[in-house]
């Protein structure tokens, strides 16, 4: 017998995992740890989603099996929200499923049309379930850049004339995570032009639709006509509403995609808690004021990091989009490396990061910081990496 099962090995090493087992051991020690690392929302979910969830889990009809696709309420919801937001119409019926949360829909669907051997394209650095669902289904990943300009559009040709098989999948995921990138609706025209021309369906994973800055909302590839002919969307409720750990999401899009997925889903799962699926529809259906709150909430946490950091000596490029910031390594410090830095400021700054090389070996470099503590929080982990900076000889801009 061999010592590791195949798919086993086929993952590498989960960098992120070292950085997030020395944060727990310097909790345990007693450490104030200023968690930035995990995208982990730290707002609740509005009260009336928590009254629905309460109220329907008291009947006694609700604790069965419910529907793996998800319940009618939920997927006409989910097809209300793009009408409205984004005024593409779509069938509840053939061309929505809800999934636990858009991570385990991506899996699903990479489970339902991925054959052993099949040639996928994904960004570097990305979310890790972009490669690791593909890879843990069998395929190969190719990856591409994450910034959207012309080198991202010679790596799609580039993959295509010299990759054998040809690539089949395309994953996006704007605004991006870990980068924050974001892309207008060009982008996703030339995208859909791009896909239909080489055959490639694209998959786009679109769960922080919500937390965009500025005044300058996102857009959905289903937005570009006939983009349902080759492209399916992920959405999530998770950091829209605060609901991380309910795990609800959806898969929108091309009716063959969603029908292999939803058959296999049948054959994996129940769907979720019928309660949770009803809370889900409140959210969706009722008051949508918290969503505005959160995204300014957000937005006031984004400007007070990226200027305390910069007083503190580290410039951050402010996020257009997403709860994340892509921070680039002080520059004195770039040798140390992504995993070494994120180390430093954990064991002499109690603050939490995520190292960028655990996003793919592009995103060595940078760290990924979370939005994820209060104005307050923020400004203490600033004042923590201005002492840890001067103690390496790095002179911290005048307070």
């Amino acid at each position: 017998m061999e010592d590791e099962f195949y798919r086993i090995k086929r993952l590498p090493p989960y960098v992120i995992a070292e950085v997030n087992a020395m944060r727990h051991a310097a909790r345990q020690a007693g450490k104030d740890i200023i968690d930035l690392g995990m995208g982990n929302p730290d707002l609740p979910p509005p009260q009336h989603v928590i009254d629905k969830l309460c109220e329907v889990a008291q009947k006694a009809s609700a604790h069965g099996y419910s529907q793996s696709k998800g319940i009618p309420g939920l997927r006409r919801a989910q097809a209300k929200y793009y009408a409205n937001r984004f005024g593409v119409e779509v069938d509840p019926e053939r061309e929505v499923v809800v999934t636990m949360g858009s991570k385990e829909g991506l899996a699903s669907l990479a489970t339902a049309i991925t054959a052993p051997g099949d040639v996928v394209l994904a960004p570097n650095p990305s979310y890790p379930i972009h490669t690791f669902g593909f890879i843990i289904a069998g395929a190969t990943i190719r990856s591409v850049p994450t910034t959207p300009d012309e080198d991202y559009w010679r790596s799609l040709d580039r993959a295509m004339a010299f990759t054998v098989p040809r690539p089949s999948i395309l994953v996006v995921n704007y605004p991006s995570n870990p980068t924050a990138e974001t892309v207008d609706l060009a982008f996703y025209e030339r995208l859909v032009a791009w896909a239909k021309e080489n055959k490639v369906w694209v998959l786009s994973d679109l769960a922080y639709s919500e937390l965009y800055y500025d005044g300058n909302p996102t857009r959905s590839i289903l937005e570009v006509p006939g983009a349902k002919d080759v492209a399916v969307e992920f959405t999530s409720m998770s950091k829209t509403y605060s609901m991380a750990g309910w795990r609800m999401g959806f898969a929108v899009g091309n009716q063959k995609l969603i029908a292999a997925m939803t058959r296999v889903k049948s054959y994996l799962d129940y769907g979720a808690f019928t309660p949770i699926q009803a809370a889900a529809c409140a959210a969706l259906n009722g008051p949508q004021d918290i969503v505005e709150k959160n995204r300014q909430l957000y937005q006031k946490r984004r400007d007070v990091m990226v200027e305390a950091f910069g007083r503190a000596g580290w410039d951050i490029p402010p996020p257009k989009a997403s709860m994340f910031a892509w921070a680039p390594l002080p520059p004195a410090l770039r040798e140390m490396g992504s995993l070494e830095f994120s180390k430093e400021l954990l064991t002499h700054a109690d603050v939490a990061v995520a190292p960028g090389v655990g996003y793919g070996e592009d995103g060595e470099g940078f760290v990924r910081i979370a939005m994820v503590e209060n104005e307050q929080r923020l400004r203490q982990a600033a004042r923590n990496i201005r002492r840890y900076l001067t103690s390496k000889g790095i002179n911290t801009p005048a307070s």
